[in-house]
């Protein structure tokens, strides 16, 4: 019997790219995904539809509640989507106030309660410099206190932690993953804005990959 594990799973191109991976390489995969109130929930729709087509559990958690609580981020709150590319000292503005803790908790006591052995997610090297949430000592930290949280240890997981997504779309590339199935863009219009840091980090991955980005754009 393969081991269950949870996958945080937004309908981007990480944790895309990190349920694949948990498939190939044998884990029977429950997904899990938030509507956190983001603006860009259409990334909720490509996540339902790629776990259809996958025939694997799904569950999509309403905690739009906590944003009664967390204020200030442009994904959640009423102010505009900063452009220009991560590194930007304005991207800060799109930080959920601990989101990924918020968000692991929840989806660790799904783990226990269906006894699974981890939770996957897609935190990468390129998300360190803005998101405190996404480092390699916070997944540490969090991975030891999932360890005693409970009475089943569950494992905190996070693969590309020292990849970009370069690298990760890579390794998609390399599986014959199709990213027109997963959603980036910030702003959750028809077609990716091609100016927010979420697409330019991901039209930068396939130049460097050689290849084009099969999602449609309003301006590129």
């Amino acid at each position: 019997m393969s081991e269950k594990v949870v996958v945080i799973y937004s309908g981007g191109m990480d944790s895309f790219t990190l349920l694949h991976q948990a498939i190939k390489d044998g884990k029977q995969v429950y997904a899990l995904s938030f509507n956190y109130g983001q603006r860009h929930s259409k990334e909720l729709h490509y996540a339902q539809k790629v776990c259809d087509e996958l025939a694997i559990p799904h569950k999509i958690v309403d905690i739009t509640a906590i944003n009664q609580l967390l204020l200030g981020s442009s994904l959640t709150d009423d102010i505009e989507i900063p452009e220009g590319h991560y590194e930007e000292e304005s991207m800060k503005s799109t930080v959920v106030p601990n989101r990924n803790m918020i968000m692991l908790s929840l989806a660790v006591g799904y783990a226990v309660s269906i006894q699974a052995v981890a939770v996957y997610y897609g935190a990468h090297g390129g998300d360190h410099a803005i998101y405190p949430d996404c480092r390699p000592e916070f997944i540490e930290k969090m991975n030891a206190v999932s360890q005693v949280a409970n009475y089943e240890a569950v494992d905190i997981i996070a693969p590309f932690s020292h990849h970009n997504k370069i690298d990760i779309l890579r390794m998609g590339l390399e599986i014959g993953l199709d990213y027109g199935k997963t959603w980036t863009c910030y702003n959750g219009r028809d077609r990716a804005c091609g100016k927010c840091g979420s697409c330019q980090e991901r039209l930068e991955a396939f130049a460097k990959n050689g290849m084009t980005d099969p999602l449609p754009y309003e301006l590129v």
